[in-house]
């Protein structure tokens, strides 16, 4: 009988395995930068399909705050006449507003992650926070539109001699910037996380953020507020962001590093269990959604 070799193939290698996620910190946050192309990809997805089929498309970055603006300055600055601190009641809201639209955007629309993707996420396997974290940086382009629309206005009351005063502290935007974006992101993964069991969640949302923004000073600066409740006012994170922007760029409000080592801590802890929340519930929320 004739000898034959037998050669055994051997075992195949992969450049990627997936394994299932076994601890709370078993994070696998890498995976956020190798599926970057598909970050970019979902970032170009809520740009384009937000305003799609609208015939005025963009242009509603700029007519949502614009009108809002218009609505605060004749209700809060003519009717009921609060204070905005010597500042053109025009210029102070729209600061406001053009941080809170920023904030709020981010929260809301993290907040149904698994609940609107839930058919995505049933097919095909990809980092599951490369969604939020798309919302978050997509909304950044709408923020950057609305931002250089108040520095259009801002540039407009200047010539026309308002007491506004810009300063330096306007080197800080970036960093306040990513304390809205990482505040939105970090409280709407939570919301996301609770609500693959608790719907109720999704309305308490967006009802929650209106009454939110009425307890942060973006109709009033923080100086009406009796002295006694102030520290209750500055326990929202936001709070001290929003001073800070005005502070900077209209030379009015309150620049309290401590408050913005508050909400810098508030940040890293919403952040930090929101990811560890969104983590072990990817795991399960087929199941529940």
């Amino acid at each position: 009988m004739p000898r034959t070799d037998i050669t055994l193939k051997s075992e195949p290698s992969w450049d990627l395995v997936i394994r299932p996620k076994t601890g709370w910190f078993d994070l696998h946050l890498s995976d956020l930068w190798r599926y970057r192309d598909l970050t970019m990809l979902f970032v170009w997805r809520d740009f384009v399909a937000q305003y799609k089929q609208t015939i005025l498309g963009p242009l509603w970055y700029l007519i949502q705050p614009l009108f809002s603006t218009v609505v605060f300055t004749i209700i809060f600055g003519k009717v009921a006449r609060i204070s905005t601190d010597g500042i053109p009641p025009f210029l102070f809201y729209m600061a406001g507003v053009t941080c809170w639209s920023y904030f709020s955007e981010c929260l809301t629309r993290t907040s149904g992650t698994f609940i609107t993707n839930a058919g995505l996420f049933g097919k095909v396997y990809f980092p599951r926070m490369t969604v939020p974290v798309s919302t978050v940086i997509s909304n950044i382009l709408k923020f950057g539109i609305q931002f250089l629309f108040f520095i259009g206005f801002l540039v407009f009351f200047m010539i026309k001699g308002a007491n506004v005063q810009p300063n330096v502290w306007m080197l800080l935007m970036p960093y306040l910037l990513l304390l809205m974006a990482g505040l939105g992101l970090g409280a709407g993964i939570i919301v996301s996380a609770l609500t693959t069991k608790y719907r109720d969640l999704q309305f308490l949302v967006t009802f929650g953020v209106q009454l939110m923004m009425y307890a942060t000073p973006v109709v009033y600066p923080i100086s009406v507020v009796p002295e006694k409740y102030k520290w209750l006012a500055l326990a929202n994170p936001m709070a001290p962001i929003i001073e800070a922007f005005r502070y900077a760029f209209l030379g009015s409000g309150d620049l309290d590093f401590r408050c913005l080592l508050y909400s810098t801590v508030a940040t890293l802890a919403l952040f930090f269990v929101g990811i560890i929340l969104f983590n072990r519930v990817e795991k399960t929320f087929m199941d529940t959604v």
